[in-house]
């Protein structure tokens, strides 16, 4: 209890601003996965970041490519700068590497089908690329890892089950088993090969073992995670199993565990939830940590360390997914199997502190814990990563850690698997950017879209249909560092239930204390084009609360509609996203409405050329003599070209009669979004969709991070300065 204390504290501690630090861990750069690929190949084709390592001297890194049969190379003497050194075919899926001094040593799957595995370890050359050597390993590899003196390295041979098969059991055949290879000056010696059999051991399938995740520590004493069987096994370095344990069970509270894909509601339970870990990595000769992401029964989504010997010495419980929470990162859709999905593990010694960062697959997180003491470990930061985190590797030695990030989107014209580079600085935390109160109530939030600010210096800023059983507003107050989510506002109907079929792309005050908030409509999916007038407390009265778009404007509608809102006296303006039916190519609408008089009316807006994919406007903002909006491209990553916030003076904001010709207003550069995003030193990411002007004219601008679904889960909210 005492040591979930320490984590529940520090978590908090988060609130008050991990900037502060003097030493954080931050991005500094990030590659993408295809710029290996070499030149004619067809950049289409999937590929991944999955296990990495590196060099002796921690200028080259190495990363297994499972979707094209590889491992790829990257030069980091400039780690701000990474190079590719482009990709070598192992024969066959390559599952780990560990490195040592120069040589990769690479676990390649080369079986037939789950009933007749087979692999081989094999040796590269990571100053020329050549292949060294191969050995046998007469079974489906699946992690790696080496001694300190360089003279083993020990593989996991899975032999993994079919899931399709016998509703997902194991108790299917053959068994998995632990190998060893020795080596000398890096040259394998597949004479030496060792198959060690840890049948009998584990209380679920001991028949059937799947061992998972395997680590060395200084003695030579090797600990491997078995999966499905929820147990831990520690050999000597003669191979001998000198102690085995469960790895037991987690009551969770305050977790969300409905797949409802529409709400964040962190009130329920899962009691007694195997722990099924993942990675496992020594912290010292005594104590190894372990990632408990589940597969088969269970999932407990947290992180433990135990003592050799199987006693426990601390464990997180549902702690860990609170900073992730906080950050915007945690994926709900996955409420119903394992939460955040803590996977991927390495431990390293900066100076005189050892880190432990934990993967967080599904939430596209690095958890980061200061355990240089395994028995009261504190968390440090929270850091975004590419898209599902599947292995990572500490470099002490140059102040950098490095993430291999295994999601590839190229179907979905979304962002490509990525390697990140971290830097140890004695600077402030770059991210997050933007958490939530914790302290009484813990605060879910995601998909952030229109912002406001109101005249004290708060901002509002609503979520959109991702969410769509829990349309919210949130008060955040920029001055704290990250900017924090200090309240929420559920806006319902006037029963009180959520007011669903909303998809809230835009907020603007009212002047009397509440908001009105522009809604996309979605015909398809029966979400009506809206304007919504919401009380201070959230209700959408039912009589006067909904304003209907008129036919002038819903005779030629499309899909992409209001994206933004804003108000001027009492008159409502709003940005409609991409073009309609009426509109004249690469011109939107600025649409008006009287409050008073109850008239529609509007202007156009002439937007960009895309280069790729499409146009459009996703915020609009008045403010003293200028009207400012943000025009964005589709794109993701290399292919961005528009990111802007562009002004029009006021005077042209005088709105014509629908139906006929559009007076056409002119616009001027503000400021181009792109550096700024690209600051962030991961991939430069698609929706720019929130701006906010304070009573003294700073600008603030957010991203939606599509509430983690298919995407890194990064929210970036900063302030661009006075205008």
């Amino acid at each position: 209890m005492k040591s979930h204390l320490l984590f529940a504290a520090s978590a908090l501690a988060m609130n008050a601003g991990t900037a502060q630090a003097d030493m954080n861990f931050n991005r500094i750069s990030s590659f993408a996965t295809p710029a290996n690929m070499a030149a004619g190949e067809d950049m289409s084709r999937e590929t991944s970041a999955e296990i990495i390592g590196a060099s002796e001297d921690g200028m080259t890194l190495v990363y297994t490519d499972s979707p094209l049969g590889v491992i790829g190379l990257i030069d980091i003497t400039d780690p701000k700068n990474p190079q590719p050194k482009g990709n070598l075919n192992v024969g066959g899926e390559p599952t780990s590497v560990t490195v040592i001094g120069n040589t990769a040593f690479v676990a390649v799957n080369t079986s037939e089908s789950y009933t007749k595995p087979s692999g081989k370890l094999v040796s590269v050359n990571m100053a020329d690329g050549s292949i060294t050597g191969e050995c046998d390993l007469g079974g489906q590899p699946d992690s790696t890892a080496h001694d300190h003196a360089g003279t083993v390295v020990s593989i996991a041979i899975e032999n993994e089950r079919d899931e399709d098969l016998g509703d997902g059991r194991t108790d299917q055949l053959p068994a998995g088993y632990m190998s060893t290879v020795g080596i000398s000056n890096e040259t394998m010696d597949c004479a030496t090969t060792k198959m060690i059999d840890v049948t009998g051991l584990a209380e679920i399938s001991p028949e059937d073992p799947e061992p998972e995740f395997t680590d060395i520590n200084s003695l030579g004493e090797v600990a491997v995670s078995m999966q499905e069987n929820n147990h831990i096994v520690i050999m000597n370095a003669a191979g001998e199993v000198i102690n085995h344990f469960s790895a037991g069970s987690v009551d969770l509270t305050n977790i969300d565990t409905i797949d409802e894909r529409a709400a964040l509601t962190f009130d329920q339970s899962q009691m007694g939830r195997l722990r099924e870990p993942d990675g496992l990595q020594w912290i010292d000769d005594n104590h190894i940590i372990i990632a408990n992401e589940g597969d088969m029964d269970g999932g407990s989504r947290s992180v433990t360390i135990f003592h050799k010997d199987g006693t426990e010495v601390f464990e997180t419980g549902a702690d860990f997914e609170r900073p992730i929470i906080q950050a915007g990162h945690y994926p709900d859709k996955r409420s119903d199997a394992k939460g955040a999905e803590p996977e991927g593990l390495e431990v390293g010694t900066y100076g005189d502190t050892t880190y432990a960062f934990v993967l967080g697959e599904r939430s596209s997180t690095v958890s980061v814990y200061d355990v240089t003491d395994p028995t009261k470990p504190t968390f440090e930061q929270l850091l975004p990563s590419g898209i599902a985190p599947e292995g990572v590797i500490a470099i002490p030695s140059r102040n950098l850690f490095v993430t291999a990030n295994e999601k590839d989107l190229i179907e979905d014209k979304g962002p490509r698997a990525h390697v990140m580079i971290y830097e140890l600085q004695d600077a402030p935390a770059q991210y997050p950017t933007l958490i939530s109160e914790g302290a009484d109530e813990l605060i879910g939030w995601g998909a952030i879209s229109g912002m406001v600010a109101d005249d004290d210096g708060m901002i509002y800023a609503v979520n959109d249909s991702f969410y769509s059983f829990q349309p919210s507003i949130f008060k955040i107050d920029p001055s704290q560092t990250p900017a924090k989510i200090v309240d929420v506002i559920r806006v319902h109907r006037e029963d009180g239930n959520p007011a669903q079929k909303l998809d809230m792309e835009g907020i603007t005050l009212d002047g009397k204390g509440g908001f009105y908030v522009a809604s996309e409509g979605r015909t398809d999916r029966l979400v009506p084009h809206a304007i919504y007038h919401v009380e201070a407390d959230g209700p959408i009265k039912a009589k006067k609360g909904e304003i209907g778009l008129p036919p002038e404007l819903l005779n030629f509608e499309k899909r992409f509609g209001f994206e933004g809102i804003t108000r001027v006296g009492d008159t409502l303006w709003m940005a409609v996203q991409r073009e309609w039916k009426d509109d004249p190519k690469n011109t939107v609408k600025l649409v008006a409405y009287n409050l008073k008089t109850k008239e529609w009316g509007a202007v156009s807006y002439p937007k960009a050329e895309p280069a790729k994919g499409w146009v459009g406007l996703s915020e609009i903002v008045a403010h003293g003599d200028y009207f400012y909006v943000i025009e964005r491209d589709n794109q993701i990553g290399e292919n961005v070209v528009t990111k802007k916030i562009y002004r029009i003076p006021a005077a042209e904001m005088v709105p014509a009669a629908l139906g006929g010709d559009l007076p056409v207003v002119s616009k001027e550069l503000v400021r181009d979004l792109v550096p700024d995003l690209q600051s962030f030193n991961g991939y430069v990411v698609d929706k720019v969709e929130g701006l906010a002007i304070t009573k003294d004219g700073e600008m603030f601008v957010s991203t939606d991070n599509d509430g983690v679904d298919d995407s890194s889960g990064e929210t970036f909210f900063w302030s661009i300065g006075k205008m």
